[in-house]
């Protein structure tokens, strides 16, 4: 499907989000860009990276792994030399478990979903954090989860990540200077693909990711200094 670019609602602005392959982020690109603002995306999928720079050529996507450090820092470095610091910055890159008792998740799996849940948050942040606080502009969201402020069995290493995140945004927020601010947004029950490894057939009750967007899209967008340290929902 084509999204063809419309007049934004708001001064074009510079959105960096992670996870953009597939799923939310991609659901969210695709509704900047609609809108016309410039997106600057990474995912772990170099084709997909290369096929979403090919559908929206005006647009800056990489294959980044944000558990890497030195690979964000270089990947935000180039992201700033070509579109300046990023007025919104999304951590949405996520994974979660196979659903299991938390005494049967292998220590490999649990130590992947801590690295890119909250690692690579934390990364992304460093990087792009100072060049937004030398404006003393921009807004970062943090993807957090129904499961980052309650609890089900068989997920526990997600619930912590997402405990963590929000633990962590709280305290990036006392620490911005005024004009900006962190948010941690619980985006709601979505049909995706993280969704269907635990309710399975289920998740086809919720919204899709592209519906979920429609209303998404344009609450991020409204995101400003005011709702410096609060912890938001999507609809």
């Amino acid at each position: 499907m084509r999204y063809a670019a419309t007049m934004p609602a708001s001064p074009s602005q510079t959105i960096v989000i992670t996870g953009v392959t597939r799923g939310l982020g991609l659901a969210m690109a695709e509704g900047f860009i609609a809108r016309g603002h410039k997106v600057c995306g990474c995912g772990r999928s170099a084709d997909a990276i290369a096929a979403l720079a090919t559908r929206f050529p005006a647009h800056l996507f990489h294959a980044v792994d944000v558990t890497d450090a030195a690979a964000v820092k270089d990947w935000a470095d180039k992201v700033i030399a070509a579109a300046g610091a990023p007025t919104l910055l999304i951590n949405n890159a996520a994974l979660i478990n196979a659903s299991a008792p938390l005494w049967r998740v292998p220590a490999e799996e649990f130590s992947q979903v801590i690295d890119v849940n909250i690692k690579g948050t934390a990364y992304v942040v460093a990087a792009y954090a100072p060049a937004m606080i030398a404006k003393r502009a921009g807004v970062i969201v943090n993807f957090s989860s129904g499961w980052g402020r309650s609890t089900s069995p068989e997920v526990a290493p997600y619930c912590a990540t997402k405990w963590a995140i929000e633990g962590l945004t709280q305290a990036l927020s006392q620490e911005l200077p005024r004009g900006m601010a962190a948010v941690a947004l619980n985006p709601g029950i979505i049909d995706t693909d993280m969704l269907r490894s635990t309710f399975g057939g289920g998740s086809g009750g919720y919204p899709a990711p592209a519906e979920w967007a429609k209303s998404a899209v344009p609450f991020l967008l409204s995101l400003t200094a005011r709702h410096n340290g609060q912890a938001l929902d999507v609809g």
